[in-house]
């Protein structure tokens, strides 16, 4: 079954109404056109064969990119759930909420690169985020910020 993609549209609706609902803040725009080309990039299954890999992909580049000026770190989480929601991935949603809150913001901060970021999401997909080496490998890399 064909994946079904957010466009930059949607990503910019979505980002007002999750500032609107979460709080509150700038709803600005920065740079939505990195989010954009993320957007389209991530429809390259050369470069992100799995749904994993275009999941975290979308996550890290809302994050890290500051196409917005307030909400980064919740616009990578919202727009997250709905590519989870938009590809069939409903049990998974309040999970992914729940865990990627604190994990967006170790984003953000540089403590989680890309590459743990991708086994982290993989581990919320298959539920496998209570898994004893991997919350052992999340809290080394966040208590770097500790020190």
């Amino acid at each position: 079954m064909p994946l079904i993609y957010l466009s930059l549209e949607q990503a910019i609706e979505i980002h007002q109404k999750t500032v609107e609902i979460s709080g509150g803040g700038a709803t600005g725009h920065l740079n939505v056109g990195q989010l954009g080309s993320c957007l389209e990039h991530i429809q390259n299954d050369d470069y992100y064969p799995t749904f994993e890999d275009k999941l975290t992909h979308i996550f890290f580049c809302a994050n890290k990119n500051h196409c917005f000026e307030d909400g980064n770190k919740r616009i990578a989480i919202s727009l997250g759930a709905q590519f989870l929601l938009l590809n069939g991935y409903v049990f998974v949603v309040q999970r992914f909420l729940r865990e990627m809150e604190n994990i967006s913001y170790h984003v953000a901060a540089g403590l989680i690169d890309k590459d743990f970021l991708l086994e982290i999401i993989s581990a919320v997909i298959t539920d496998d985020i209570d898994d004893e080496s991997l919350k052992l490998k999340i809290f080394t890399a966040i208590s770097q910020e500790l020190s």
